[in-house]
């Protein structure tokens, strides 16, 4: 367990050095941001200036067609936009210095494949949807246990189909080989990642309880500086995210981060790995 935690904080660090040295990652989730409101816009605002989110309208079918197509065109830009982020990353670790360019090409050159794995995901997740609505208690825990399954499993899809040419379910399955190998490293360093959300987090809370007890401006900008400090620190948390799924991938292949890291940064801690 010691070795798990020492690897987990050294591919954090590894995660994030490559954004300390490729900022501009960063922009892929605000662009994957950006046209995800723009998408959610373009489906709701028609909808909703001609009537049509009354269910009688559409009707039972007709909601969840709409709904499954809101899906896949939602899960396909942010599938995209990670591509392109974990391209880059890939670059990076291999001694590259990539460009924002570099990484849209690669992601629209894999579009088929990042296409069909948009059609499964948007699928699993629709059916996960439509279950936990008909569902209560225990039924609920029981849908959000296999999504958080189906999510471990599939971590590694995006780089596998990528850098391996595999298709969406031969990829699915070596993805799930590669989770086995690294379910450690993959808790511990992804919940280490998740901490950066915290200040974020804790201001909200501070500027609800602010509001609560003595409302005034103070409160008003407590809360507001708190909901700004949690978008950007979500945009730094779903760029080392991605740079994660690149730094992990490497690990678990090839047993090693990159040489440009070097012993000062992984301290001994990595080792070749075995299937």
């Amino acid at each position: 367990m010691t070795g798990t935690i020492s690897r987990s904080i050294a591919l954090a660090k590894a995660s994030l050095s490559v954004l300390r040295k490729d900022k501009e990652m960063m922009l892929f989730p605000v662009l994957s941001g950006i046209v995800t409101l723009i998408l959610v816009a373009s489906f709701a605002l028609p909808l909703a200036l001609t009537g049509f989110m009354a269910e009688s309208t559409l009707g039972e079918y007709g909601g969840i067609v709409l709904l499954f197509l809101f899906y896949l065109a939602s899960y396909a830009v942010v599938i995209y936009f990670n591509t392109a982020l974990i391209a880059c990353a890939d670059i990076r670790l291999r001694g590259g210095d990539p460009t924002v360019g570099d990484g849209l090409r690669i992601a629209t050159a894999s579009f088929g494949h990042l296409l069909s794995w948009a059609l499964v995901a948007a699928t699993v997740g629709l059916v996960l949807n439509l279950i936990s609505e008909k569902s209560e208690g225990l039924g609920q825990i029981a849908v959000a246990l296999v999504g958080a399954a189906w999510n471990l499993a599939t971590f590694f899809v995006v780089p596998v189909m990528v850098f391996e040419k595999m298709g969406v379910v031969d990829a699915i399955g070596e993805s799930w080989q590669l989770f086995k190998r690294t379910w450690g490293e993959n808790v511990v360093g992804g919940f280490g990642l998740g901490l950066i959300m915290v200040p974020g987090i804790l201001l909200i809370v501070a500027g609800v309880i602010a509001l609560v007890v003595a409302p005034g401006t103070v409160s008003v900008a407590l809360l507001s500086i708190g909901f700004i400090a949690t978008v950007v620190l979500g945009v730094v948390y779903a760029a080392l995210q991605g740079i994660f799924v690149a730094v992990l991938y490497r690990y678990a292949k090839e047993g090693t981060v990159s040489p440009e890291f070097g012993a000062d940064l992984v301290q001994g801690a990595f080792v070749p790995r075995r299937g």
